[in-house]
Parts: structure tokens; sequence; C-alpha cells
């Protein structure tokens, strides 16, 4: 158990698995819902927004990833090309938004399949996700990779299964009135949509460990941006026609409502099972990206130095998955900070404005589409950051000095220690 390098073993299969992985989860499932009920059927302009920004976003990341295949993903590149307190920021922000979103992923699984199979409290389940998806973290990045392939593909079919099933029910009357609460329901959905997508900056943060970095991350991140946004689009099209805005809206678990209203044969429990292991897909991926995160901040000692212990057998940030799987853990026992879970849209913003700063940094032979792309990435971040409500805004920025306090208190620590010896 030593300080060292990981290894490269992630294929394109595998790191297009971990991006849908991470994409497709709480944004498909529940998402959708919340921003139905901020904009009528209009969403679907919401989502088509989102999907664009991300699109312009991927590829900022993708170029980035390509020339600084480094663990860290957008604190790299911060740091590298912009200023230690821009990369400090990005890291920070991931960390906060991810965790949060981690804990309430796994209270989401528990939920999901305690309908599935209704034998012990949901607690339970969750509890046990978190454990045996830290453990399989624990064992290598090529076991996780394999596991989050079987948890896609199952989550896949049953969406696929979704929308051949219920695109016969759709009716047109479900899309009227199309946008009730006009361009600013619009915005406001846009920029909730736009937190769903936000998984394929895994395959970044994971680029430490993926093999021919600067072919295999451009193509990864471009086939799971689209292929995510074309799921998202088909399913979120055949949910609004079956059902209605305003029932999505009024549900936690909105694709289900849909189920139910549909006659396909097993419907109902091919989502029950697709939620499960998507939330479980998303869980496996958030605990991947976060201890990757503290092995770099652990590295340049923005974090106590113990984080960037690699394994000599397993090759993982053991430190940073045990102690990721930790807090997750109490997220799900103890129930997660409001606080910080509604800050959570306007930390991601926050980070990808940096990854698009970082890409309009660099040399011009090193820019893959041009500095259009980033410029885009950036006014659609800034654009969907002054859609949020100020309060959400506050209390971003509050936990951004919070992290900067830490920050300071790790560095004093080190000086001093190292002005001893």
């Amino acid at each position: 158990m030593i300080k060292g390098e990981l290894v490269r073993a992630l294929t394109v299969k595998d790191a297009v698995g971990v991006g849908l992985g991470a994409i497709i989860g709480a944004g498909i499932f529940v998402v959708t819902g919340v921003a139905a009920g901020v904009s009528g059927p209009a969403f679907l302009i919401g989502l088509f927004v989102a999907g664009v920004v991300a699109t312009f976003n991927a590829l900022s990341s993708a170029q980035l990833a390509a020339v600084y295949p480094q663990s860290g993903g957008t604190y790299e590149y911060g740091y590298r090309l912009l200023s230690p307190a821009m990369g400090f920021s990005a890291g920070w922000m991931f960390l906060l938004s991810k965790l949060s979103a981690a804990g309430v992923v796994a209270i989401g699984f528990g939920s999901y399949f305690y309908q599935f199979l209704p034998l012990i409290s949901p607690v339970f389940y969750s509890v046990g996700a978190v454990i045996l998806l830290t453990f399989a973290n624990y064992f290598g990045i090529q076991k996780a990779g394999k596991l989050n392939l079987i948890i896609v593909s199952v989550t896949l079919l049953a969406l696929l299964y979704l929308f051949v099933g219920g695109i016969s029910s759709v009716q047109k009357e479900n899309f009227v009135p199309f946008a009730p609460f006009g361009f600013s329901g619009v915005a406001e959905s846009a920029a909730l949509l736009f937190f769903a997508f936000t998984g394929y900056a895994r395959i970044a943060t994971l680029a430490e460990e993926v093999r021919e970095p600067e072919k295999t991350i451009p193509r990864a991140v471009i086939i799971t941006i689209l292929s995510a946004v074309l799921l998202y689009a088909g399913v979120s099209v055949v949910a609004v026609g079956v059902i209605g805005a305003e029932k999505m809206a009024a549900s936690s678990s909105p694709l289900q409502v849909v189920a139910e209203s549909l006659t396909a044969p097993g419907i109902h429990l091919v989502v029950t099972i697709g939620a499960s292991t998507a939330m479980l897909g998303v869980l496996l991926s958030q605990i991947l990206g976060i201890s990757r995160m503290f092995l770099a901040m652990g590295r340049r000692n923005d974090l106590p130095g113990f984080f960037e212990q690699i394994h000599s057998r397993y090759k993982v940030p053991f430190v940073g998955i045990i102690f990721t799987g930790f807090v997750i853990l109490l997220l799900t026992l103890l129930g997660t900070f409001e606080f910080i879970v509604r800050s959570a849209t306007f930390t991601i913003l926050l980070y990808y404005s940096i990854t698009n700063l970082s890409a309009i940094r660099q040399p011009k032979n090193q820019q893959l589409y041009g500095k259009a792309i980033p410029v885009l990435g950036l006014i659609g971040c800034l654009m969907m950051s002054i859609a949020l409500p100020w309060e959400v805004i506050t209390s971003g920025m509050v936990l951004l000095l919070i992290g900067f306090g830490i920050r300071w208190i790790i560095k004093r620590s080190n000086n001093k220690r190292s002005l001893e010896f």
C-alpha cells in the first residue's frame, strides 16, 4: 500500500459504460418529473438545450483529458491552465456535489429495490449497496468496470422496453398547453436537466486509468453524451405523451407512473428493476470518480496527503475509496443535508465553467474542436446559473468559501510540519 501510479485498464467500451452509468440514473427517473413541474411539456425544450450545452462541455472535457490524462479531471486542468485557486474550486465543488448526489442515489436505490423485494427496510438495501459497491471499487478498476457494464446493460434494456411499450400510447393532447410557465420555466428546466447529463465527465476524472487516452477518451465521451441525449429525449417524449406533465410533476418516480398506465407485459416490474440498477450504476460511478478526486487533491496537498496512497496489488486509491464509502454511508443513514443538495446544481455549473475556461486557455495546437466549442459551453453554463434561484447560488458560494478555509488549514499544517523537520 504505497504511493504510485494507477493502471491503464479501461477500453472504449468500459469508458462508455462508466459514463452512461453516471448519467442514466436519478436524471431520467426523477429529475424529468421535477423539470416537468417547472415548465410543463416544454421541459422537452429544456432537455434539448441542456443536451446541447452538455455536448459542448463534453467536447471541452474530452479535448482536455486527451492532453492531460491524469486523475482529477477539471481540478487538474484548472491548476495547469488557470490557477491553483480555480483548480481547487473545481475539485472542491466536484466532491460536494457528487458526495451529496451519491447519498441521495443510495437512498433512492433502497426505495426502488424495496418495491421489487419488500422483505426488509429500504435503508438496509441502501446500506448494503454502498458496502457492496465500495468493495467492488476496492478490488480493482477492471472488476468495477465489468460490474458497471452489467448494471448499465440492464438499465438500458429497461428504458428501451419502456420506450417501445409506450410509444403507441402517446396522446397529442398531453402536450397542450406546451409552455404554461413561459421562457423562465424552460430556462429553469434546462438548468435542472443539465445536472442530469453531467456524468460524462466521469471518464475524464478516470483518465489515468484509460488505455490510449488521447484516442479513447474523445471517442468515449462523444458516444456517451450522444447516446444519453437520444435516450433521454425518447423516454421523455413517451412519458409526457402517456401521462402528461402534471402527473409527471406530481410523482417522485414519474417513469413508474408511466409504466402503470401501459399494458405491455411486465413493464412495471421491468421499470422498477431498471430504476434500481440505474441507481446502482450512478452510485458505482460516483465512488469511482470521488475517490480519484481525493487522490488528485491529496497529491497536491489540497487535502491530506494520505489520500494519494495507491494499493500495491489492486492499483486503486484505496484510502479515497474507503473514505468515500464511509461518507456516503453516513449520508445514507443520517439523511442528506438539504443545504448541500440544493446547491449541487450551482456547484456543478461552476465546475464546468472552469472546464470551459481551461479549454479556452489551451494552446491552439491542442484544441481538437476549436475555441468556439468551449466558449459556447461557458456561455451556456453562465446562462443556466443565472436561471437558478438566488438562495441556491448563495449557498454554493458559502460552501466554496468553507472549502478554501479547509484548504488554508491543511496548507498551514503542512508548512508547520515541514519547518519542524
